[in-house]
Order: C-alpha cells, then structure tokens, then sequence
C-alpha cells in the first residue's frame, strides 16, 4: 500500500496484521481523490475507521491543512501511528483512539472539516448512523463526504442533512459521495 499522489506520493504505507482492517485499495484512493479535486491550504479532513490512515494520509500529502483519524482496532492504531511518525506528518495529524459514535457524540473543538472519510468494516452495518451522527456545525459548506462500501450494500441516498451526489463501483467496492443539503 502507497501513497499515491502529492507531496508524499510513493511513500509506502504499513497495513496491520490480520484480517480485521480492509485497507482500501490505491485504485480506489486514486478515484477517490480525482473526483474530489483540489485541497485549499485551511481545509481539514476527517478518517473515521481510519484503520492504517490511508485516506486521510492521502488527504495530507495533497495538501489538507490537518487530518483527524479515529480508529478503536489497536493492531490499526500501531500501524496508524507508525505511518504518521515515518511519513513525518505528526504536526498536521491527530489520532484519537476511540468508538466513532463516540466521538461524533463530543467531538473535540477544532476546524470545520471539508473531507469525511467513512470506510467501516462492510458487515458492522453502521453506515447510516455514522452519516446522521456526523455534527452539521463542525462540517464546512462544501463538505463532501466520502463512504467506502460493498456496491451489493449501498447507503441510503439520504441522511438527515445528507444528500448522497454520486455512486460509483470499483469492482466489488463501491463510493458514496455525500453533500449537505442546501438550507
């Protein structure tokens, strides 16, 4: 697993050992970020299930201004904080170890994030109540958010304030982007 454009492209990422984190593919992350487009200097990005901080690293090394990333798997976290420290980026990075209903519940003061990565495990079936617990004030105006999930097992297309603006599938993967819905 890499990096797989900006200031870190190439880089080599640590995955954790075992089957319990699905790092997502350079493909994906790769299509991801082109449709996504450009990163401004103050943007912030947020990982939830961040399992070793692919998306969020790819975040920083195109530019994000910082990145959170929660995760609760500990062989994740050590690979996780393994691969802030290596890729040298521990003054824009924050890794919070805990449940993400927890986190979204009291998230910490801090930046409006612009980028949200969610990529659950498949089967944790958690996928709309991480959308509607997402907290609208700490979300920028043109926040897009990101979900990585099975194309067999699609999102709703709508989730509260959410609004789901694309689908597409990556052979058995599929992404869910999601906007706020104008007020």
């Amino acid at each position: 697993m890499r990096i797989v454009a900006g200031t870190l492209g190439g880089r080599v990422l640590r995955a954790p050992h075992g089957a319990t984190t699905r790092p997502t593919s350079e493909k994906v992350r790769e299509a991801l970020f082109n449709l996504l487009g450009p990163l401004g200097d103050d943007d912030h990005a947020l990982d939830l299930y961040a399992g070793a901080g692919g998306l969020g690293l790819e975040a920083l090394s195109r530019g994000a201004a910082s990145a959170t990333f929660v995760e609760r798997d500990r062989g994740a976290l050590t690979a996780l904080r393994g691969n802030v420290a290596t890729l040298g980026v521990g003054d824009r990075a924050t890794v919070i170890a805990t449940d993400v209903a927890r986190f979204l519940a009291h998230p910490p003061p801090g930046p409006a994030w612009r980028w949200v990565f969610l990529d659950p495990p498949y089967a944790a079936g958690v996928y709309e109540a991480t959308l509607a617990a997402l907290p609208r004030a700490r979300l920028t105006a043109d926040c897009v958010i990101a979900v990585e999930h099975a194309h067999r097992a699609p999102p709703p297309d709508r989730v509260g304030f959410l609004l789901r603006t694309d689908l597409r599938r990556y052979g058995d993967t599929a992404l869910s982007r999601y906007t706020l819905e104008a007020p």
